[in-house]
């Protein structure tokens, strides 16, 4: 059975997926460059998607999320990111619209190599910016599960507050929105 992440492009195939992806903004920091997800960044988003969506995910479920979460920027003008250094994928950054969300969610998750360097902060931070200063978006938020410490601590470093009565069972926290000067 013929795997969608491993079967083979034409060229004209790779020739438009290119042309969409040169649609999605590049972002750079101080150590680290966001751009548009690529096929070959499949393996990496199966491998952490593994680890972090609580409990072992097979390929056929990672494959579905990864396209939902790149899709995105064709629906909302705004999706996922994948985030480099030295053109190795560290992990993935995203803002997202997902059913009973109370606004638009910035998430990551990176490799476990990545983790405990402050490349989820900078690439947040990255993100954020660009959701408030060029997208306009008026909230942004970041749903996290319970027992995620990790998530937790990040979304406060990023001044990220919790709300109460929140849904589903995940935690709320909402981001500043910073002031607008006239």
């Amino acid at each position: 059975m013929t795997r969608p992440w491993s079967h083979p492009m034409t060229r004209g195939c790779a020739m438009q997926a290119s042309g969409v992806a040169g649609a999605v903004p590049e972002i750079t920091t101080v150590r680290l460059r966001l751009r548009a997800p690529r096929l070959d960044d499949f393996d990496a988003y199966a491998e952490i998607a593994g680890a972090c969506f609580g409990g072992p995910v097979d390929r056929d479920a990672a494959w579905d999320d990864f396209c939902r979460m790149t899709a995105i920027w064709m629906l909302r003008g705004h999706g996922l990111w994948s985030v480099e250094r030295q053109a190795e994928v560290l992990g993935f950054v995203q803002i997202g619209m997902a059913p009973g969300v109370p606004g638009p969610d910035l998430g990551c998750i990176f490799t476990a190599e990545a983790e405990g360097q402050g490349f989820a902060q900078e690439a947040a931070e990255a993100a954020r910016a660009h959701a408030f200063a060029v997208l306009g978006l008026p909230c942004l938020v970041s749903c996290i599960a319970p027992d995620d410490f990790r998530a937790r601590r990040l979304a406060e470093r990023l001044g990220a507050r919790p709300e109460t009565g929140t849904p589903g069972g995940v935690l709320v926290y909402r981001h500043p929105v910073p002031e607008v000067s006239v």
